[in-house]
């Protein structure tokens, strides 16, 4: 079965920077919203002609109870439609379906005790889930810095709200086209962070890996470092072969052939399967594994749970044997 939906409607759209917008989103029937926790995201899913897209954006305003939900929303230059429809389809008063919202990049349970200290990091629109975190963390009265590096003031969204927040003394921004001085020093911010901290970081691939990279160089432990991307690209190998996806509840055995992904195959024989970033990063299409290997290709899963061999993403992962016996 399908997820339950949620209908809204769009109550406000605004032009934060250059080629970026924000939502903000309404119940259609003037309940209120779900709750939710800092970090989470909602589907999107959205038509543009007779074409359907299903995407996943940060909410990016004070966690809680809320009257509505905000979303900062990136007109892609490589968009894949999703993007380009929120930017030329969406305008107050439209009308569309979203999932409740659902947390893979949560803040750590203990972030807000006395003595805790987080460090958010994001590029570009990757400022959106730390947003809601940086709300959380000064209403929790918690210590925290956000550091914001974009490619130009032009670009760069959210910019007001910031300078007006109560904690803006704690946000530092960084243009790739300012002065030297303010530019982001990661290996003098890391070696200057308190022992214990826990780093938050989104963004493009390229920043999130440098920063990553920087933290992990610098020694800091992998149970402090914490990222969320919605942009990876989906890793296709040169000699991929085609194998058979056996579904153990229907006996159906179905040929995903070498150029098409497990998740493509299933839906063109008109099998349901949720699908949200179709790259390995979000979740979403997560399928339990009842027999064969998968040759995973996802960002999602940690070390452990791709040794277990126990669930796989068919957006983007694939068999290392003849087949895969999976529970559909």
């Amino acid at each position: 079965m399908s997820e339950s939906l949620i209908d809204v409607r769009v109550a406000h759209k605004e032009t934060l920077a250059q080629d970026t917008v924000l939502l903000e989103l309404v119940a259609a029937d003037g309940a209120t919203l779900p709750p939710f926790e800092a970090g989470a995201h909602i589907d999107l899913h959205v038509r543009m002609g007779g074409t359907s897209f299903v995407r996943p954006y940060s909410l990016c305003n004070a966690p809680g109870q809320p009257a509505s939900w905000q979303i900062g929303v990136l007109r892609e230059a490589q968009s894949r439609g999703g993007s380009a429809a929120v930017h030329a389809w969406l305008g107050v008063g439209s009308s569309l379906q979203v999932s409740a919202p659902r947390n893979h990049f949560p803040l750590v349970p203990g972030s807000t005790a006395p003595g805790a200290h987080s460090l958010l990091l994001a590029g570009g629109i990757g400022i959106t889930p730390l947003l809601a975190m940086a709300e959380h963390l000064h209403r929790s009265g918690a210590h925290f810095e956000l550091h914001h590096s974009t490619r130009n003031l032009a670009r760069t969204p959210f910019v007001q709200r910031l300078a007006a927040a109560p904690y803006a003394a704690q946000v530092h921004r960084h243009l790739d086209d300012g002065a030297a001085s303010q530019r982001l020093d990661l290996p003098a911010l890391l070696a200057a962070t308190p022992a214990g901290t826990h780093l938050y970081v989104c963004g493009p691939q390229g920043y999130m890996d440098h920063v990553l990279g920087g933290a992990r160089q610098a020694g800091w432990p992998e149970n402090q470092l914490h990222w969320e991307s919605f942009g990876a690209a989906v890793l296709t190998q040169q000699g991929d072969q085609a194998f058979d996806l056996v579904l153990a509840r229907s006996g159906r055995t179905i040929r995903v052939h070498a150029d098409q992904t497990a998740a493509q195959a299933l839906q063109g024989e008109g099998v349901y399967l949720a699908t949200s970033c179709e790259q390995g990063v979000c979740g979403t299409c997560i399928t339990q594994v009842l027999e064969g290997v998968p040759d995973h290709r996802d960002q999602y899963f940690t070390p452990e749970e791709h040794a277990a061999n126990d669930q796989f993403t068919p957006c983007c992962s694939r068999a290392k044997g003849a087949a895969l016996v999976i529970d559909l």
